[in-house]
């Protein structure tokens, strides 16, 4: 099997995506995503992908004190805009993680894994998921929101790591099942 390894895009390219979803979430709040998600106070949450942090911030707010956010990026320029996010909104429960795959956190520590717009890029899906069963508590929340989600939805139940329990719009929560 090849080992495929993800590079992050090149800083222009991040600089832009991140100006077009500026504009992205005027039209379509992140925090409907977020509810989709099933995220709720308390709850210690993964957003994996994700890049300059809108899904993070509106996670933040829900989680509220006694929850966490854990921001997870390849791109280093994620951890920038977030941090003036986190300054900007006087947010004290996100923290931020540039991996391109491993996250470092604790096994069975996650209550809900946000991966929204960006799963398709991965080339190495499959340990991807991997990472994600492993830090997902017991019958935790894998929620992929992608405009791709037919062809990975057999993906992800295929690995017989998680299960499909609910489809909302074009969010598709798993369960953990290991």
């Amino acid at each position: 099997m090849e080992n495929y390894i993800d590079k992050p895009m090149k800083n222009t390219g991040f600089r832009l995506m991140s100006a077009l979803f500026v504009v992205r979430d005027k039209f379509s709040d992140p925090m409907k995503k977020i509810k989709k998600a099933k995220v709720k106070r308390g709850d210690y949450v993964l957003d994996y992908g994700c890049g300059p942090g809108s899904f993070s911030v509106a996670a933040s707010k829900v989680v509220g004190d006694s929850g966490k956010v854990f921001s997870a990026d390849i791109h280093p320029l994620s951890a920038e805009k977030i941090h003036k996010k986190v300054l900007k909104e006087a947010l004290n429960n996100i923290e931020t993680i540039t991996t391109d795959c491993y996250t470092g956190l604790k096994d069975n520590s996650i209550d809900v894994i946000i991966c929204f717009d960006m799963f398709h890029m991965v080339n190495d899906q499959q340990n991807i998921l991997k990472e994600f069963s492993r830090v997902l508590k017991p019958n935790a929340i894998l929620s992929l929101d992608c405009h791709h989600m037919k062809e990975i939805e057999s993906k992800v139940v295929d690995t017989g790591l998680f299960k499909l329990i609910e489809k909302i719009d074009k969010t598709y929560n798993f369960i953990k099942t290991i």
